[in-house]
């Protein structure tokens, strides 16, 4: 597979957040999967606005999560040097890494997100128990607490305030836990998620980087969901898209409870390309593979890139 020949490509990974060392893990899985493609590819180790690209770089594949990466700011810079880069532009991206904005988006059109509120930090939520406490921007479940009973909220609230000074405070759903990876308008096979306990978060996401936490989580894809609630899920993730002007890639986290209808969490506009992670499984089971995964979000980047020069 030579669809990169010769291209010089430069993979932007840890930058300076909380989840430096799972872009770490992206971004080697994404140098092999270029290099296998023909590319010429240059890690570049990310730790501030100063960063170095080598000569000749024809385009940024950008695989920092998170803060920095995930959040406008590089993509900021790319655009003042004048380099093209992978996902989504300055604003959507602003946008989809800020709970607070995306929820306000997913309201003004009409997908169904968890009831929420905003409070500010050391503030008592209105909402009654259980809800889920959230730090708007940050990513892999970084501040993120589901308090379900009263002694749980002060350490929460505590926890979640040194990331921001304002907080998302968001009704808890028992429910089953869905992702759907979306590439340009193609929505890929939905992936449940059943983790071994408790939730969801960093621990069960990325067990290779703390393997005696004793984490990990059974994934089932494609989802055991019937054919018709499987199109409204799907159709319910590319409307969430949208609603975020998104048009390169990314993960739709959506819950879906015993009754009831689905409801749309978040979206991550740079989702793990870790060996464990969700896009790649999703993009395997839809039969593509890997490196044709990485080859389609240059496509769908350089053609986002044009589009908006246009």
């Amino acid at each position: 597979m030579n669809a990169l020949n010769g291209k010089h490509i430069a993979v932007l990974k840890g930058g300076p957040g909380s989840e430096r060392d799972v872009s770490l893990a992206t971004a080697a899985g994404v140098e092999k999967a270029l290099r296998s493609c023909g590319a010429e590819v240059t890690g570049v180790d990310v730790r501030g606005s100063e960063f170095e690209l080598p000569a000749g770089t024809e385009l940024a594949f950008v695989a920092i999560h998170g803060t920095f990466g995930e959040d406008g700011q590089v993509q900021e810079i790319l655009e003042e040097r004048g380099l093209p880069y992978t996902g989504e532009g300055v604003a959507e991206s602003r946008i989809a890494f800020d709970k607070i904005a995306s929820k306000e988006k997913f309201d003004q059109h009409g997908v169904t997100t968890p009831e929420w509120e905003i409070i500010s930090a050391g503030q008592r939520p209105s909402l009654t128990l259980p809800f889920v406490i959230k730090a708007p921007r940050q990513g892999s479940t970084v501040g993120v607490h589901i308090v379900k009973e009263e002694a749980e909220l002060e350490p929460a609230l505590k926890d979640a305030s040194r990331y921001d000074e304002r907080l998302l405070v968001e009704k808890f759903i028992p429910a089953r836990e869905l992702t759907i990876g979306v590439l340009g308008e193609q929505v890929l096979p939905i992936l449940e998620i059943i983790p071994k306990g408790g939730f969801y978060d960093f621990t069960n996401k990325y067990p290779f980087l703390n393997p005696s936490a004793g984490g990990a989580a059974q994934h089932i894809c494609p989802a055991h969901i019937a054919d018709e609630q499987t199109r409204e899920i799907q159709s319910l993730a590319l409307r969430a898209y949208h609603a975020l002007g998104l048009k390169v890639y990314a993960r739709v986290d959506i819950m879906l409870p015993e009754t009831g209808a689905p409801t749309v969490l978040e979206i991550n506009t740079i989702p793990g390309m870790t060996e464990v992670s969700l896009l790649p499984e999703a993009a395997a089971a839809a039969g593509i593979s890997y490196p044709q995964l990485c080859v389609r979000i240059i496509e769908l980047s350089l053609a986002a890139r044009r589009s908006s020069r246009a």
